[in-house]
């Protein structure tokens, strides 16, 4: 990335601080409070509400497994770096274990990107337009899918990583310097794909910098802060781990899904991730203009995943721009340095997998460029003036239809579910948790099969085997024999989803054939196993409630 040098004449070539008033004026201080507070608490509306969704119990059971001693990698299964494991743990820790404190969390990591996306886009956006950037990271970002994952916490690691990068480019301090390498390598340890997007984003930087043909040379604190930052969080992980006789193993695990998880989750770029009947529902069914507000409904999640495609190509924009010493102004820099990182981080999107969901946790930062849109400054030389009251119009009234269907499917949710873990709201009647909560004491062991390790961490239950979760075409036959054999040398009952099949064609669409026919797992449950009882999930979902034969069924407590 630009690197600072130290005469003045360097500085102009730079850019200097070409902030507006971002931040630095009292107007914009209040803004940024009631962004934060107002985006925290919009946020915390959603803390209790829940559809039960899979894959937020990933996180939320390995920081339990965390807390109760066991270590990532050698004691139970992750692909993930194992920062959002031990992040979400030291919260339990400090504020309680309940998925409350999650979630709170969880709108405080909102509130904090909301304001980033706003000190960003006021460095060339008028405030109105950053603010209404900054209030749709909050509506139709974070709360477009309110769940405790990793991802959410690493675009906390991206946005913090593009900030200390801008004000490096302002002041070329070597702690701004140190600051942006070191948030590189933290959110790597959130998300290995996230943070190799960061790393990749600074490169594409440099090669912006040297295309220029400005080449300040770096100084030697600069150089030494860089390598410092990127070097010691990785150097304290790997000491944890080798001090554990873990540290090969976690490399192993890390490179796990180049090889096993892009296999299963490839789908097309800017999947939508809609099965027949939702697509029926929002293109075919009902009066035309009912169709058409549903249309408008929808079109933010077919908009947001052009928007780092622009990034991309207004990177090469904007280094030919750079090259051209006689038409390079300050912001310059500021554009080209985004359009890196936002370049990279759509490389990290296309490697993993491309669909909807992985474009709207980083809005934050897509929303940059909206912003720039809405403001007219994509491309300076052009005047859109006319067609910006129509834009902001256009874009005010899809998004806002998103953002009211979310909150109101939310608010909508009134069946209340005591768990162990607190209370939680679904909008249909829940029967799983109630069944088990009276059946098993906490701390029992449970296998939920193949894939929903929120009943576990709700019930304050376990999984027999080293594996929370369980998906065919991902997971290996290898690891389907070692759930087998956990299963063999425990009694422990399991819940097991029968109609789990019929969500793989929508929801991992390159998953094999094969994958779904041979399963080791369900053959052996199939055998060895008896139904006690049919339970039903809150989205519909038949649970099978089963212990082993020759073993009674669980009576209530």
């Amino acid at each position: 990335m630009p690197l600072a040098a130290s005469a003045e004449s360097t500085k102009s070539q730079w850019g200097g601080d070409f902030r507006k008033s971002s931040g630095s004026n009292s107007r914009d201080q209040i803004v940024c409070v009631l962004i934060v507070v107002c985006s925290f608490v919009y946020l915390c509306i959603f803390r209790h509400y829940s559809t039960l969704e899979p894959d937020e119990g990933i996180v939320l059971q390995g920081a339990g497994r965390v807390l109760a001693g066991q270590l990532p990698y050698r004691d139970f299964f992750s692909f993930y770096t194992p920062g959002s494991f031990y992040l979400v743990a030291l919260l339990f820790r400090a504020f309680g274990d309940s998925f409350a404190v999650a979630r709170i969390s969880l709108a405080a990591v909102g509130a904090i990107c909301s304001l980033i996306t706003y000190v960003l886009a006021r460095r060339v956006c008028s405030r109105g337009i950053a603010a209404f950037a900054a209030l749709l990271a909050t509506t139709t970002g974070t709360a477009f899918r309110f769940l405790v994952l990793h991802n959410y916490y690493s675009t906390l690691g991206c946005c913090l990583f593009l900030y200390a990068a801008v004000r490096f480019l302002e002041t070329r301090k070597p702690l701004w310097a140190f600051a942006t390498a070191s948030l590189a390598s933290l959110t790597f340890l959130i998300e290995q794909s996230k943070g190799g997007g960061l790393y990749v984003g600074l490169a594409l930087a440099f090669i912006a910098l040297c295309f220029s043909g400005r080449r300040p040379l770096p100084s030697v604190r600069t150089l030494t802060s860089l390598a410092v930052g990127f070097l010691w969080p990785l150097a304290v992980t790997f000491a944890y781990f080798a001090f554990h006789h873990s540290a090969t193993l976690m490399l192993q695990s890390w490179l796990w899904p180049l090889h096993h998880y892009t296999k299963a989750n490839h789908v097309p770029y800017g999947y939508q991730n809609w099965s027949d009947y939702t697509r029926a529902a929002i293109f075919q069914k009902g009066p035309i203009g009912l169709r058409v507000v549903k249309i408008m409904m929808v079109l933010p999640g077919l908009l947001v995943p052009v928007l780092p495609l622009v990034a991309a190509g207004l990177w090469i924009y904007w280094i030919v721009r750079l090259r051209d010493q006689s038409r390079a102004f300050p912001e310059a820099w500021y554009y080209t340095l985004v359009c890196s990182v936002l370049s990279g981080l759509l490389i990290s999107v296309i490697v993993g997998r491309a669909d909807i969901l992985h474009f709207m946790y980083l809005t934050p930062l897509w929303y940059l460029v909206l912003a720039w849109i809405l403001e007219g400054r994509v491309f300076p030389s052009l005047s859109v003036n006319g067609l910006r009251v129509p834009l902001i119009a256009f874009v005010g009234t899809s998004f806002g239809l998103l953002s009211m269907a979310v909150l109101f499917a939310a608010i909508g949710m009134n069946k209340r579910i005591e768990t162990r873990r607190g209370l939680v709201l679904t909008g249909s009647k829940e029967t799983v948790i109630d069944y088990v909560q009276a059946r098993l004491a906490p701390g029992s062991e449970l296998l939920v099969y193949p894939y929903l390790p929120l009943y576990n961490y709700l019930t304050n239950t376990h999984s027999p085997a080293p594996y929370d979760y369980f998906q065919p075409g991902m997971n290996t036959h290898e690891q389907a024999e070692e759930i087998v054999t956990s299963l063999r040398s425990s009694n422990a009952p399991l819940l097991f989803e029968s109609g789990f099949s019929e969500k793989i064609a929508n929801s991992w669409p390159g998953t094999s054939i094969a994958a779904i026919v041979d399963d080791p797992v369900g053959d052996y449950i199939a055998r060895n196993y008896r139904i006690c009882k049919v339970l039903a999930s809150a989205e519909g979902w038949q649970f099978q409630f089963m212990a082993k034969k020759g073993a009674p069924c669980p009576d209530p407590r």
